[in-house]
């Protein structure tokens, strides 16, 4: 039997039909009432009823075909309305199938993306960045996703919203009765590009605060006639007050060589297009004063607030000095950018800051339990020779003192060796870093030398553990440095961490005995990092050495500890040998010994040091695979900042002496990243 395919209303309209002939059963319970009262009026109410039904009859079964065509009628003339509305919908809009492809579009959405009707590709060929993998999944947590593009010069907001149309499938003669898991996903695109302008311009208009300081002011005055020193600070601040107010800024002296300054965050933004052109400019600032003026700016900007600005600004600025100066230093809430930087620090001839430092670790260590000393991961001299020296004031100051090191490498082994078994010293002077951890209580200080960046210190836990941490070091500060110093001593310009200890050492209260096996110690760790007083050398560095041989110190026996065997020097010696001329004034090459030597990295920094002696060349780089990374050693004598170039793959040290690691990549493949680092700073005008 044909099952019945006549349309069956539903809903409010089936109920409002129906409601007439409820009314008519209603009317004839009446009227059976009404014959209980008077059977006259029931008669004439019945002939009512029959007369009532009669036409209710006539009209349904008449009417209701023109009733269902009429609404047949409306129905279909909504839905073309509601397709006309959309497609002429203002907001661009689109329909896409579950690959992303595009199965319908507006007008406005043709407008915006500048495509005719039918255009059907995916949409990452519109927008790039809707990927497939951005789309909205069925059976996701969230169905609608929202994200920023850009067609063009304009910027939209852009939103997807799935539609699933399973349940349709479902009730629809069409499809298989065994269901459909399809849907649709929905795109609309609201557009920000007026939002997004003046946004940018509120932002370019905020106001970043910054601070410049004059590096050198005392020692370039000195070194001009007394009547020509009104004129030289004349000619600096005409040089400031001009740059600043060029950048659309306003710059106040605040001290005789500090200068604060606003400015909009574009101008500041230009300011690092051209980077900082002030630096050199001030140089140029000569009226028979023998050292040219340098100085340092720091800048601060998109913080939540003026006075956080302000913050960045002092962090920025004491960036600066502590990297060595003649440099500028912007820093924002994410991130800190380094400009200049070129020229070597001028070494300062007073003593009072060391003489401060060194009262001021007294006090520290009074009244406390213990010390422990730490340096750099695979230590070198220079960090077990200061860490000697700290141990030696610790001592002297009739408190427990200890050493941690982890790894006995070969640089620090002779020296090392001078401390074991030797009557002189505890058997538990150089410990371990679990040794160490256990040693930790709450009057604790812990004393990092030659190194100020907490992640490659010996032991980094002791950083969280010990409430007092005090830091000794003259590598320039990076943008990671240690932060709640009880105190911190970093110079730049001392030309290793054994000579600021030894000046601290002339400044500690009381006798302090210097036995001779310290005294070495610290010389070598001298020697070493000047490449045997060749680089970084100054005044003090020979009045540091000078001090240590009145202590003991003995040249000849510092000198054959440090003699190296047969593997070590050809190892070296095959490095310079191979090493590429990169460019005409950079030597790069690969330092990959035998398994046999025990400290690669060394061998690298020590080949690093001999290209320097080719005539032109201006900077080597000995990249060193070792332990599944690279590390690189960098050189220059004064020419170029490999600092800055170290920094850009995490690295840092000196302006010429700096080295980092790399890690996932191949010794050639990492002399592929520093031809291409070389190229742009080339092309920035950095080198």
């Amino acid at each position: 039997m044909a099952k019945n395919r006549r349309i069956r209303l539903k809903g409010k309209v089936h109920s409002f039909l129906l409601a007439s002939f409820w009314l008519g059963i209603a009317m004839i319970a009446v009227n059976v009432l009404i014959y209980t009262f008077s059977r006259e009026a029931g008669l004439v109410l019945t002939a009512f009823a029959a007369v009532y039904f009669l036409v209710l009859f006539l009209l349904y079964f008449n009417s209701r075909a023109i009733i269902m065509n009429e609404l047949i009628s409306f129905a279909t003339e909504y839905g073309q309305i509601q397709k006309t509305l959309l497609r002429q919908l203002d907001l661009p809009s689109a329909l896409l199938d579950e690959t992303g492809r595009i199965v319908w579009t507006n007008l406005a959405f043709e407008r915006t993306v500048h495509k005719d009707a039918g255009f059907s590709k995916s949409i990452t060929s519109l927008f790039p960045s809707v990927t497939a993998d951005k789309l909205p999944v069925a059976g996701d947590e969230l169905d609608e996703v929202q994200m920023n593009v850009e067609y063009g010069e304009q910027s939209f907001s852009l939103q997807m919203k799935r539609i699933d149309l399973s349940e349709m499938a479902r009730n629809s003669d069409i499809i298989d009765e065994n269901g459909y898991e399809g849907g649709l996903i929905a795109v609309y695109l609201f557009d920000e590009t007026a939002l997004k302008l003046a946004l940018q311009e509120i932002d370019d208009q905020s106001l970043a605060a910054g601070l410049i300081y004059l590096d050198n002011y005392d020692e370039a005055l000195e070194s001009v006639e007394e009547v020509r020193r009104s004129l030289l600070i004349a000619l600096i601040d005409r040089k400031v007050n001009k740059y600043v107010a060029s950048a659309g800024g306003i710059a106040k002296k605040i001290e005789k060589d500090k200068y604060f300054l606003v400015m909009p965050k574009r101008s500041c933004v230009a300011l690092c297009d051209s980077r900082f052109e002030i630096l050199e400019d001030v140089k140029t600032v000569n009226i028979g004063n023998e050292m040219a003026v340098t100085l340092s700016v720091g800048m601060g900007l998109d913080g939540l607030s003026y006075a956080q600005n302000y913050e960045f600004a002092r962090s920025a600025i004491d960036l600066a000095l502590g990297r060595g100066g003649d440099q500028a230093v912007v820093r924002t809430s994410d991130a800190t950018y380094y400009y200049g930087g070129k020229s070597q620090q001028v070494e300062k001839n007073t003593r009072v800051k060391a003489r401060v430092k060194a009262h001021a670790l007294e006090e520290i260590i009074a009244g406390k339990d213990n010390v422990l000393v730490m340096g750099h991961r695979q230590g070198d001299a220079d960090s077990f020779g200061s860490a000697v020296g700290i141990y030696r004031i610790a001592r002297s100051l009739d408190h427990q003192a200890q050493i941690v090191v982890n790894e006995m490498t070969s640089s620090i082994r002779p020296l090392f060796e001078l401390f074991r078994d030797n009557p002189d010293y505890e058997s538990d002077m150089i410990v371990d870093s679990a040794r160490a951890i256990d040693a930790v209580g709450p009057e604790t200080v812990l004393v990092v030398v030659d190194v100020n960046k907490p992640s490659i210190t010996e032991c980094p836990e002791l950083l969280r553990l010990c409430k007092y941490i005090v830091v000794f070091d003259h590598h320039r500060q990076g943008t990671e440095v240690i932060e709640n110093a009880t105190l911190s001593y970093v110079e730049p310009y001392a030309s290793s961490a054994c000579e600021m200890v030894s000046e601290l050492l002339q400044y500690i209260e009381g006798d302090v005995r210097i036995h001779a096996e310290e005294a070495d110690s610290m010389y070598a760790g001298i020697m070493i990092d000047t490449n045997n007083f060749s680089s970084k050398t100054g005044v003090r560095t020979f009045e540091a050495a000078a001090f240590l041989r009145r202590n003991g110190a003995d040249v000849t026996r510092v000198k054959k500890l440090f003699r190296e065997d047969a593997l070590e020097y050809k190892a070296r010696a095959d490095a310079v040998s191979q090493a590429e001329i990169y460019r005409g004034s950079f030597a790069i090459s690969i330092c990959d010994p035998d398994g046999e030597v025990e400290s690669p990295t060394i061998i690298g920094a020590q080949a690093a040091n001999e290209l320097l002696n080719i005539r032109g060349i201006r900077a080597s780089f000995v990249c060193t695979p070792w332990q599944g990374k690279i590390y690189v050693s960098a050189r220059s004598i004064d020419e170029v900042n490999v600092q800055v170039i170290m920094e850009q793959f995490g690295g840092g040290g000196h302006m010429n002496e700096a080295g980092c690691q790399m890690e996932g990549v191949s010794a050639t493949e990492a002399v592929g990243i520093l031809r291409d680092a070389l190229d742009k700073s080339i092309e920035e005008g950095t080198l």
